[in-house]
């Protein structure tokens, strides 16, 4: 057996050798309305449907960039667009010389208007004086003529002053000639002043959207990806790294944004190492010696070899998000670790009792063993059904922590019994060895008092309530730059664009407008102010700009800044807002993209799938525990009190994640919304994990009414019996998933952190004490169960009493 899983660890890290690639860091759930956004940009722009980075330079000591500087920026910006994978590269200083440019241009042309109006207006004022003339000559000549017919003046005189008359008619004639193109020309000129007008208020508009600081230290060079972001490998995002990391600018200090460096968790630190020695420590309390304290360590670390290389060997050809062999590690070393102890400690005690090793061996598997399983069974089921939830990268991370948690059973039930066969009774110290078949005195277990069973039950039931309180406020979000490890060069370039360009600069929005028959190009700079003012017109949008026109003009995508980073409150409400907004003009619909929008419509999808998780787990443990313990009550109190101890764990996290209570104390710098899918995983993992303790006490208490003892006598043997070990059990898990706190990811930290404190709730508070109180405050009733019931069920026989009924007594 032993060969076999050496070969099998073998196998599995020669596939993951060959076969695994690099993670990913993005999330994504399909249908959600940013991803039906980039779907309509990748048929229309594909340009703009792209994956984008960030690259942020900034002088060393504040000054402003040199022109030697800026021209090896330029240079380095120009090259990076031959890289494989980048569709454009835009270098900073030709975009603020372009807007520049553009400010001119406007400037010039509204010079030009003001002098052709003008000009116009001293050629009116020309136009009138003429007319004025000509008005005085001809009344001049209108009286001469008509004094002189009325004296009888000759016909030459009067054909004389007709004469004059025809040239005065002419004059006028080309008095009004000049009048109309006059005219003809301030209708010229007032026409190009609309256009000119439309272009200062878009321009307006931008005005706050920059790529170069006000005091010139810093400059953002964007890049544009052929790929989709959540398409985007990270062979090209580290290509660009590399591009830029390997030719410094003296003088300069780069970074580069989480969009192209998030870098995958590390997965195995210091914290973790530390969470094993202290789960070393307390296997050598239980166990009372070094070799058998090693055994459950050894088996771990040989299950989550297996299981994380294997589900690793996969991320080839499955996109596979960071946290997901994380997760399985913790999984493998935590229930690795307890199902190994739980069946080593059963041995032991055999062993001191007198039984003959193989038998012994034998008995404890079939015993512990079986109920190891089961206890497996029901965490395995229970992250196979995040499957349940239709997000593929959360499905993929249930499958990978049941994959090293079925692992870690198997390993416990082969391996773990298998190195007990070579080790024999050196599992025992010498000591121990010398009082094998001793008989030990046991303290007779005690029923509680009634009055301090209700007092547990309030002071438990009060106690879980007060801690879940902060869960009431709990915000989802994904992690951004300021969640990323402190010193790194993400977290830098996010709180460099924050202090330089505004906090919204780290996660502008991506706004498309559908312009059912399109637009033409005389009326789309008119069409575009009329969106730009409906999205500048809305709370917290610093600025709004135009990016894009597809050819038919149906589509018109505009860059959003908003007033607060991408994982505010704020820009939440904005993305729904817009997404709210009437039709412009009637019949323009709005669409809303980006990071910031795709990372919200993730949290979102996840927080509605999170009650749909909750029915199936609970319904789930319900069913199950109806079957194991052949009760009603048991199972209600039992689901009840792990709710409660789910929603204090919540509530501790919120207060630690996103109010920052107490976060000094594990070293975590930023704290803001709680990672999306958090709740959801710790649903399934932490009622896998109740199940296990629920199970390791309440069987005990069931065997002990079923062999005629009283129910609240029963329920102190059987706590009794298996205090010790799940005590023993939720330490070590608590000191795995702890040591997971301290890692540099965020993501990883959250994790750990939830999953730590709640086993802590979970074991210590609902299981050893809420639990026991409550089942000897309902006495007998708690193992009611409708006849027609218990005619229906099937007697199922989790730890293997009666396995042990057929070994009561122990060889000599």
């Amino acid at each position: 057996m032993i060969i076999a899983w050496i070969l099998i660890l073998g196998v599995s890290i020669g596939a993951f050798l060959a076969a695994s690639a690099p993670l990913t860091n993005s999330f994504d759930i399909p249908g959600t309305a940013s991803g039906a956004v980039t779907d309509q940009l990748a048929k229309k722009l594909p340009d703009a449907a792209g994956g984008t980075g960030t690259v942020v330079y900034r002088t060393d000591d504040g000054s402003a960039l040199t022109a030697d500087q800026r021209k090896r920026i330029s240079d380095l910006t120009a090259s990076a667009a031959n890289l494989d994978g980048v569709a454009a590269v835009v270098d900073p200083f030709d975009a603020q010389q372009s807007v520049a440019d553009q400010k001119k241009k406007l400037d010039d042309g509204r010079a030009q208007l003001a002098s052709g109006r003008a000009d116009l207006t001293t050629g009116q004022e020309q136009l009138d004086a003429g007319r004025a003339q000509l008005d005085a000559a001809q009344q001049q000549l209108t009286s001469a003529r008509e004094e002189a017919v009325a004296g009888g003046a000759p016909a030459d005189q009067i054909a004389a002053i007709d004469a004059q008359q025809a040239q005065l008619d002419a004059q006028t004639a080309a008095l009004q000639q000049q009048q109309a193109t006059l005219d003809s020309s301030r209708a010229k000129l007032e026409s190009g002043a609309e256009p000119l007008d439309l272009g200062e208020e878009l321009l307006g508009f931008a005005d706050g959207i920059s790529v170069v600081s006000e005091d010139g230290s810093t400059a953002i060079v964007n890049i544009s990806f052929t790929q989709p972001r959540l398409e985007l490998s990270t062979e090209v995002k580290q290509s660009v790294i590399d591009h830029f990391d390997k030719t410094p600018v003296d003088g300069t200090d780069v970074s580069f944004a989480t969009d192209i460096a998030q870098g995958a968790p590390q997965l195995f630190g210091v914290g973790e190492a530390l969470g094993l020695v202290f789960a070393a420590i307390v296997l050598i309390v239980l166990l009372g010696s070094l070799v058998a304290a090693s055994l459950p360590i050894v088996t771990a670390l040989v299950g989550v070899g297996v299981g994380v290389t294997a589900s690793l060997a996969f991320s080839g050809v499955i996109s596979m998000a960071s946290p997901t062999p994380v997760l399985g590690l913790m999984l493998g070393l935590a229930v690795g670790i307890d199902y190994a102890l739980f069946i080593i400690n059963r041995h032991r005690k055999q062993l001191l009792a007198g039984v003959e090793v193989r038998e012994s061996i034998g008995l404890a598997n079939g015993t512990a063993g079986t109920a190891v399983v089961f206890a497996g069974s029901t965490v395995i089921v229970a992250l196979l059904a995040l499957n349940v939830t239709g997000i593929p990268f959360l499905g993929l991370m249930g499958t990978v922590g049941a994959v090293c948690v079925a692992v870690a059973v198997l390993i416990a039930i082969t391996l773990a019994p298998a190195m007990l066969a070579l080790l024999g009774e050196r599992l025992l110290r010498r000591k121990a060895r010398t009082r094998i078949g001793r008989q030990v005195a046991v303290k007779p277990a005690r029923p509680m008092s009634t009055v301090r069973a209700i007092v547990t039950v309030a002071v438990s039931v009060i106690a879980l309530l007060i801690i879940a309180l902060p869960a009431l406020s709990m915000r989802l979000g994904l992690p951004d730059g300021a969640s990323e490890p402190e010193g790194s060069t993400a977290a830098h370039a996010f709180q460099i664009v924050g202090d330089e360009f505004g906090a919204g600069a780290n996660g502008p929005l991506l706004v498309t407008a559908s312009v059912p028959g399109g637009v033409s190009d005389d009326d789309l700079l008119a069409t575009q102010v009329d969106i730009a003012r409906t999205l500048a017109d809305q709370d917290d949008v610093v600025a709004v700009a135009p990016i894009a026109a597809s050819d038919d003009g149906t589509l018109l995508a505009f860059q959003v800044l908003p007033k607060a980073g991408p994982n505010s409150a704020s820009t939440a409400e904005l993305v729904q807002d817009l997404r709210s907004l009437p039709p412009v003009d009637g019949n323009i619909t709005l669409g809303v993209a980006g990071q910031a929008a795709t990372n919200i419509d993730i949290s979102d999808g996840l927080s509605a799938v999170l009650p749909l998780y909750l029915t199936v787990v609970v319904g789930l443990s319900l069913l199950i525990m109806i079957v194991v313990f052949r009760s009603i009550l048991v199972p209600i109190i039992a689901t009840g009190g792990f709710i409660l101890s789910l929603f204090a764990t919540y509530g501790l996290v919120t207060a630690v994640f996103q109010f920052g209570w107490g976060a000094d104390l594990i070293g975590l710098h930023a704290v803001g919304p709680i990672l999306s899918f958090l709740p959801v995983i710790l649903v399934g993992i932490l009622f896998g994990l109740a199940m296990d303790y629920q199970l390791f006490l309440t069987s005990g208490m069931r065997e002990a009414y079923a062999h005629g003892a009283n129910a609240r006598l029963a329920v102190a043997q059987g706590f009794q019996s298996g205090k010790s070990v799940v005590i023993a059990a939720a330490l070590i898990m608590i000191a795995v998933f702890g040591g997971f706190v301290f890692s540099e990811s965020t993501i990883i930290r959250a994790i750990g952190f939830g999953l730590a404190f709640g086993v802590l709730l979970d074991a210590f508070v609902v299981r050893m004490l809420l639990m026991p109180a409550l089942m000897h405050l309902l006495g007998r009733a708690a193992w009611w169960l409708p006849r027609r019931l218990d005619r229906i069920l099937p007697d199922v026989d989790i730890e293997g009493a009666a396995l042990e009924r057929t070994h009561p007594h122990p060889h000599a």
